[in-house]
């Protein structure tokens, strides 16, 4: 069973490392000056397609990453092999 472990191991830091530059390529959250102003990203076409581009696809992949990461720091930690 210790040879499943080690398999385990390196698969979540492997994804720990995908994880990471996945995060370092999406671009920053903030509005600058239209978060004062009260605009809202949605009312533009690029607000309301967004999860059709790249960036979209960054974000889902990073959710689904984060979810694997969680997963296997659980299984880890259970020492079920």
């Amino acid at each position: 069973m210790g040879v499943l472990r080690i398999i385990v191991t390196i698969v979540m830091i492997i994804i720990s490392v995908i994880m990471t530059i996945i995060i370092l390529m999406q671009e920053g959250k903030s509005q600058g000056l239209g978060a004062l102003a009260g605009t809202s990203n949605n009312d533009t076409y690029w607000g309301r397609n967004k999860g059709r581009t790249m960036e979209g696809f960054l974000v889902k992949f990073t959710t689904g990453l984060c979810v694997a990461f969680f997963v296997l720091a659980i299984l880890l930690n259970m020492h079920l092999f």
